[in-house]
């Protein structure tokens, strides 16, 4: 479902710009990004495995009010603009379709993600996600029907091209912002809360803990996981890039141009499904995101937070749900152009994302919550790689607007 939910319509309209503008010259951030996509997502599953509680509630527990609130802020702004950007990323795809106001279906999508999140139970809600990450399947085929060059796919997968440009830049830092959002490490450990919870570890006490054996199984999960968001991260580009820069349309304003614009070059079957994995995605994603936001402001408050909790007993929590999704819905009605807000959601991602790993990699080395399952030295190499290659990303953006 992570996985899954890392390909959402803020990440399709970011990696679609990408290859639209870079062609396959871009497709070789795709591979590179996996193990930073990999260790984030391992730490945070290890951090809510081991401790037994969802990131912002170590956070409390363990360190200083005045950064709770500081991350808390940052986190839940990043979630509710992006929440808000696949909002309408989903209306303008669905418009395709169905011949309805924007506001309209923004709303009414909305409003449908809400009803699933108070109605059902997490076990419910958990398996009608799995089934909805197999719409990102269609960009898979996307990729087949716009039969690239094979010599331009070697080329652009393992020679790096790199511009130092603030248009290229800016891409790369969208991409990191949007592949290891915030969202994606609060979503991360929450679930395995609610797993342990689900299963019947409802107090704290019992949740401590984890085996070394449960701990490389979470590896293998969250390889293949974010493997598989890898690969339909890499077949959106590939898509574009065959299609789209390949006969000279290098920028993308909205998710109905871009779904539009394929179906002259690689056929009808590849523009529908490129706006049905927008469609089928935003389902999964957004929920996550604007549950992943209650659960960190819940857990600031101490208010009581679960998806296994029906809303009369978790009322502050679902009300915090319900509050999130109306703000993402307002935003849309100021009048953004959905496409381009799907990028700028990456980029302020993007800027929120460094501070959050870093204070992660702190957790996960502290012996006071992790006991003798710190991180090991292969664990650090690579998260401290990633937290350094993101604080990079971001720094280089700000240099060429000063530069």
């Amino acid at each position: 479902m992570t996985g899954a939910a890392d390909d959402d319509p803020s990440a399709i309209g970011t990696y679609a710009s990408a290859g639209a503008r870079f062609g396959t010259a871009a497709l070789w951030l795709a591979p590179v990004m996996l193990p930073m996509m990999y260790t984030v997502v391992y730490l945070s599953s290890k951090l809510g495995q081991v401790s037994g509680r969802g990131l912002f509630h170590v956070i409390r527990d363990f360190y200083p009010r005045w950064l709770l609130w500081s991350v808390l802020v940052g986190v839940v702004i990043g979630n509710t603009i992006e929440a808000a950007a696949d909002l309408g990323g989903m209306a303008a795809a669905l418009g395709l379709f169905v011949p309805a106001p924007n506001a309209l279906l923004v709303t009414g999508i909305a409003l449908i993600v809400f009803a699933v999140q108070c109605l059902a139970s997490y076990r419910t809600i958990s398996k009608v996600l799995r089934w909805l990450a197999l719409a990102l399947l269609a960009y898979i085929g996307a990729a087949v029907l716009a039969k690239p060059d094979l010599t331009a796919i070697l080329m652009g997968t393992f020679i790096p091209h790199i511009a130092f440009s603030p248009e290229f830049l800016s891409i790369v830092v969208a991409m990191v912002g949007t592949s290891l959002s915030a969202y994606i490490y609060t979503w991360q450990s929450n679930q395995e809360v609610e797993e342990q919870i689900a299963d019947g570890k409802k107090t704290l006490s019992s949740r401590l803990g984890a085996s070394r054996e449960e701990l490389r199984s979470t590896q293998r999960d969250v390889l293949a996981g974010m493997g598989f968001a890898n690969i339909i991260m890499y077949c959106i580009m590939l898509s574009t890039a065959a299609t789209l820069h390949a006969n000279g349309q290098t920028s993308i304003d909205t998710a109905a141009q871009a779904a539009e614009a394929l179906r002259p070059i690689a056929g009808d079957a590849a523009g529908i499904l490129f706006a049905l994995g927008i469609i089928g995605v935003g389902f999964l994603a957004v929920p996550v995101m604007t549950t992943g936001a209650a659960y960190d402001l819940a857990q600031a408050f101490g208010w009581k937070a679960s998806l296994n909790a029906r809303p009369r007993d978790a009322r502050k929590f679902y009300l915090a749900i319900g509050a999130f999704t109306a703000a993402a819905v307002a935003l849309n009605f100021l009048g953004f152009n959905p496409m381009k807000a799907l990028v700028w959601s990456g980029i302020v991602q993007g800027f929120s994302t460094p501070p959050l790993l870093f204070l992660i990699m702190l957790m996960t080395n502290n012996r006071r919550i992790m006991g003798d399952k710190v991180n090991g030295g292969l664990t650090n190499f690579l998260g401290w790689t990633t937290t350094l290659a993101i604080f990079s990303a971001t720094a280089g953006l700000i240099a060429t607007w000063f530069l």
